[in-house]
């Protein structure tokens, strides 16, 4: 009982302690403060040439379904405080 005790506590302790992830374990960088609105983050990545189809905030990011510039899919990640894309993975 003891030892289960142990490794519960420790594993709450580093739940809480991990920086904020999405999906696949991308890290948008410290995302604290106002986030910008879904509809923002739309408008930056189609000003960057994507054909945005979708927009979710999860795990500290927002996670933007598109096409690219060769109509191939892609996940976009972008930091919803300064709105920089933190990586991009390509679904083709």
């Amino acid at each position: 009982m003891k030892k289960y005790l142990i490794y519960t506590a420790s594993s709450i302790a580093l739940a809480i302690a991990s920086p904020a992830y999405a999906s696949g374990g991308v890290d948008c960088g410290n995302a604290s403060g106002q986030w910008m609105s879904q509809d923002e983050a739309k408008i930056k990545a189609s000003e960057l040439g994507y054909d945005v189809r979708r927009v979710k905030g999860e795990d500290g990011c927002f996670e933007i379904y598109a096409l690219d510039q060769d109509g191939d899919r892609v996940e976009l990640f972008m930091n919803p405080v300064t709105g920089v894309i933190v990586e991009i993975d390509n679904k083709s």
